[in-house]
């Protein structure tokens, strides 16, 4: 996440507005710095790296509304991105409405302008 889409930045900011209303904590988006090196209790922007190794990135992000899991993998050239969304009350379920229909297109996004990037 080194050059964040500026569409993900604008959406970021608009959760954090709206989210506060409902006590929910500010995660402000990703921040486009690089990570050298990766281990278990780091914190990749508002993400908790939970597992790591060679193939593997087990990040999650836990609040009072819901918990995500987001699993990114690589097996050769390919790379397989599974988030998982646990919901804890109304305002999860509100919030994953319009997070759950864009989420397919921000992924899809971002996995696009990497193969561009690493193209390059």
């Amino acid at each position: 996440m080194e050059d964040p889409q500026s569409m993900l930045r604008l959406a970021f900011r608009v959760r954090d507005m709206v989210s506060s209303l409902f006590g929910v904590k500010s995660i402000g988006g990703f921040s486009g710095n690089p990570a050298k090196a990766v281990t278990v209790g780091d914190h990749l922007d508002f993400f908790l790296v939970e597992y790591v190794d060679s193939d593997t990135l087990v990040l999650t992000e836990r609040d009072r509304h819901l918990d995500v899991m987001t699993c990114i993998s690589t097996d050769g050239p390919s790379i397989s991105i599974t988030s998982s969304v646990r919901v804890h009350n109304r305002f999860g379920q509100a919030y994953m409405i319009p997070v759950g229909i864009a989420h397919k297109s921000i992924v899809r996004n971002m996995l696009n302008q990497l193969r561009r990037k690493l193209s390059d």
